[in-house]
This record gives structure tokens, C-alpha cells and sequence, in this order.
């Protein structure tokens, strides 16, 4: 499991290595270009369908720790599906029961519409 840390959050949110690597691209793109955008997460699965959202913006402390053998290659097809999730007005929502079910073999499904 990756770590990313935010802000003066205590504590790491905890992403797979594999989706966290990707995000650090999109994220650091637009972040660079002082875009701001939601990035959020959830488990479907969980009884009070819990789902958290952070506000990016290039003003607040952030800093990533992805295992470099766990995140494998970049997926330019998930990085598509990223970065047009980040420039919608939903942000980026990761499903993390599809993620912890995929290899990033169908990007689109780690994704969802906000």
C-alpha cells in the first residue's frame, strides 16, 4: 500500500501502490499548472458507504510514498481516465473494491463519475 500524505493530516491515506503512482502523475500536472480539483475514494462495499474527498491545491504540503516494484509501469490509458476525471467537475473518484480487484487492466473501472 502506498501513503499519501496531505496537509497537516496525521494521518496517511493509504492508496495501492499501483493507483497511488498513477495519481502522483496527474496530480503533479496539475498541481504544477495551479489547477485545483477534488480527488476522492470509496468503498462501495462498506455498510455506511463511506467516501472521503480532499481539495488539491498547489498551496498545501502533499507528498507521496509508492513502493517503486509495487507500482509497476505507467498505464497511459489510466492516466487518460485520470486526468479527464480530474478536469471534470466531479474530480477523480477511485473505487477502491475495483481497484483492489485489478491490475489496472480496464482503466476505465477504476474510475468512477462523481
Amino acid at each position: 500500500m502506498g501513503r499519501l500524505y496531505y496537509g497537516s493530516m496525521p494521518d496517511p491515506i493509504e492508496l495501492p501502490d499501483r493507483i497511488l503512482a498513477h495519481l502522483k502523475v496527474v496530480i503533479s500536472t496539475k498541481l504544477r499548472r495551479s489547477e485545483s480539483f477534488s480527488l476522492s475514494w470509496e468503498r462501495s462495499s462498506s455498510l455506511d458507504g463511506e467516501r472521503s474527498t480532499l481539495w488539491l491545491h498547489c498551496a498545501i504540503p502533499l507528498r507521496f510514498e509508492v513502493s517503486s516494484e509495487a507500482a509497476g509501469a505507467i498505464d497511459r490509458a489510466y492516466l487518460n481516465e485520470l486526468a479527464k476525471a480530474a478536469n471534470s467537475s466531479g474530480g477523480i473518484v477511485v473505487d477502491l473494491d475495483t481497484a483492489d480487484a485489478c491490475d489496472i487492466a480496464a482503466p476505465a473501472a477504476l474510475v468512477r463519475a462523481a
